[in-house]
């Protein structure tokens, strides 16, 4: 089993493909600046020594090099034991609205990213509990199936934005529904959905869904998030706001007394994280008032560091790259091009 013990660093795995773009770019610049000084039969006899294969190996492994650093930088560790952990918990479903309201900055930075914020320090505070991840706005999905690796829960938290659904809306029907097909009720842990919303154009239904989960024995909490007074909402392709069919701004305000009884009906409360702190504190005691019960797992232990295994690959590829010359090697060339 291997984990990282910077995750965050394989998002630098997305400069691979900038980099290769960056060495086309450059390569197809390069040839067209030295055509402009020199006809092409000139520049073929200037470079009659160059080696296009060993140019392209080159590359390659500045690439891999690239590549594998990122990775060392990672630190991946290696579980070499498999042990049955036991601990007591609940099993919890974080359902995150991704309508396009929640880029509202009623809230600073907005409500969103203050949403990701408040569910990032909740799984910080858990011990021992399972956590989920449905996403929603005019659907829901599920966007992590219930894990006892919170490690990889914030990995997923991080990547969500408004973009991840394309339907809009706030379908919080199917968000209930998507949460408690994500339980699995052949054990008997206690179960609860947080939901986390502005809680504006909802779907009709919620009401009566959130009903049918406490009749399930699973406690729904509600946080609503967003100013009373409600505020604008941003454009994604540029600074301005949203606005209607008559040229008006569009004004988003939460509504706070529906998700109050959406809470009520869920055997649950409904709590403002607006100061997170304060908010995040009270939700904290909602979920330890719930029962906890034995939660086994298998999970692999005695992890060690791998993050020198990867290092060094890369400092031999940038060394083996610095050791290979642009000058053509006949045998080598023949060989390669049979």
């Amino acid at each position: 089993m291997i984990k990282f013990g910077h995750i965050e660093y394989l998002f630098l795995l997305g400069l691979i493909p900038v980099l290769i773009l960056f060495i086309f770019l450059f390569r197809r610049w390069k040839r067209k600046t030295s055509l402009k000084f020199t006809s092409e039969n000139l520049q073929n006899k200037l470079y009659t020594r160059k080696s296009d294969i060993r140019e392209n190996l080159k590359y390659i492994l500045r690439i891999l090099a690239v590549f594998f650093l990122i990775l060392g930088l990672s630190n991946p560790k290696i579980g070499t034991n498999l042990e049955e952990v036991k601990r007591d918990g609940i099993e919890i479903i974080i359902a995150l609205d991704l309508s396009n309201s929640m880029l509202c900055e009623d809230i600073k930075p907005n409500r969103l990213l203050r949403s990701k914020q408040a569910i990032s320090e909740l799984i910080d505070n858990l011990e021992g509990d399972r956590i989920g991840l449905v996403v929603f706005a005019g659907e829901a999905y599920t966007q992590l199936p219930i894990t006892s690796d919170y490690s990889a829960a914030k990995m997923f938290l991080s990547t969500i934005n408004t973009n991840t659904i394309k339907t809009q809306g706030t379908n919080l029907s199917s968000a209930i529904r998507k949460s408690v097909k994500s339980f699995n009720f052949e054990n008997n842990f206690n179960k609860s959905i947080i939901i986390i919303t502005d809680g504006e154009d909802h779907e009709e239904g919620a009401l009566n869904e959130a009903r049918l989960a406490a009749e399930k024995g699973i406690f729904i909490h509600t946080l609503s998030i967003g100013d009373k007074n409600g505020g604008p909402i941003p454009r994604t392709r540029d600074r301005g706001f949203k606005k209607d069919r008559e040229g008006n701004i569009i004004v988003s305000t939460p509504h706070f007394s529906f998700l109050d009884t959406l809470a009520i009906n869920g055997n649950g409360r409904n709590i403002n994280i607006n100061n997170s702190e304060i908010g995040l504190k009270t939700l904290l005691k909602e979920v330890n008032n719930i029962e906890k019960k034995e939660i086994s797992d298998m999970k692999f232990t005695n992890y060690s560091d791998r993050f020198q295994w990867f290092l060094f690959i890369s400092l031999f590829l940038f060394l083996l790259d610095l050791s290979i010359l642009n000058i053509k090697n006949n045998l080598i060339e023949k060989w390669i091009k049979k």
